[in-house]
């Protein structure tokens, strides 16, 4: 039987990502020949196709493919962690983070700055995606951690819980729940609603509502958390949301008014989730320590608020 190199499964991460075998050899700076050898012999060895050939069009994933696509990114991870650790202990390489796209600027960069201060021979490569793209990325093995909020969907992703936010309700100054110290679900359907128009953060919100038997009268849509707060700063609607910014300002300036909701609604827990079928990196494990020191910092005031002043690692 053929010995399994890194160089076979290198070329084959390639052209996976490639979508063929010329456009891999052209990345890798080699031969055609060479990459499509080392498929041949990937295939003879799992004694199953890896790819289906398009004549001059290309390769496709088998079914097969897919699977040890993701099995061989998850050991190349690995391997990279290992030889780039540096003889001192310290981690050296680079992490795939995700970050669900919502709160990604609230948490993400000082999250990341904090990992390169106590790191400074790693990097992180940081994307933002909604939450059925966190979950197709940590499948596919394209990222190994993935921030976001824990729903249902992620049912199939290892976790760590890093904090628990409850939602708040959103009204415009000079609203006559502005002045209350708390509003209920059911008053605030009564109102024209602004919703996050998102996969899965729609039906969050919305479910709040069907928890305690009502539902908004009259629905607002926007695709972003910063338009839904300047449509609720003008007096367009209210809103229930879970992350907090700094300061109760919209993107133009206009002021806005946070409060308890008085309805026992669960809170919506932050987590860091990656794959049940591949153990975390030494990289990823430091993210998380880190991540967990960083969230017991953050203050909540019915609603997430980014924790002011310095945050150290001990």
């Amino acid at each position: 039987m053929i010995q399994l190199t890194l160089r076979q499964l290198t070329y084959f991460v390639a052209t996976a990502e490639a979508g063929s075998t010329r456009r891999a050899a052209e990345a890798m700076n080699v031969s055609q020949p060479a990459i499509s050898v080392a498929i041949s012999q990937l295939e003879d060895h799992f004694g199953q196709k890896l790819f289906l050939r398009r004549h001059a069009q290309g390769v496709d994933l088998t079914s097969f493919g897919r699977r040890k696509l993701v099995e061989v990114r998850h050991l190349l991870a690995h391997v990279n962690a290992v030889a780039r650790s540096g003889e001192d202990g310290m981690l050296t390489g680079q992490l795939e983070l995700g970050v669900f796209t919502t709160f990604a600027p609230f948490f993400a960069p000082a999250l990341v700055k904090l990992f390169a201060d106590a790191f400074p021979g790693a990097s992180t490569h940081m994307r933002e995606l909604d939450l059925d793209g966190l979950q197709r990325e940590v499948d596919g093995g394209m990222i190994e951690l993935a921030l976001m909020y824990d729903l249902d969907l992620i049912s199939s992703m290892e976790r760590a819980q890093l904090a628990a936010f409850p939602p708040y309700a959103l009204v415009p100054v000079g609203h006559r729940f502005a002045a209350r110290d708390r509003v209920s679900l059911a008053e605030l359907a009564e109102e024209t609603y602004v919703l996050i128009d998102l996969p899965h953060s729609r039906d969050y919100f919305l479910s709040l509502f069907r928890h305690v038997g009502v539902a908004p009268k009259a629905i607002l849509r926007c695709s972003s958390l910063e338009t839904l707060r300047g449509m609720v700063a003008h007096d367009l609607g209210v809103s229930v949301l879970v992350t907090r910014p700094h300061g109760d300002i919209s993107y133009d300036g206009q002021p806005l008014v946070c409060l308890p909701i008085s309805d026992p609604v669960p809170a919506q827990r932050v987590i860091l989730g990656w794959s049940q079928r591949a153990p975390l990196t030494p990289l990823a494990r430091a993210f998380v320590d880190i991540a967990r020191h960083y969230f017991a910092a953050v203050r909540t005031f019915d609603g997430p608020t980014i924790a002011r002043g310095a945050v150290t690692l001990e």
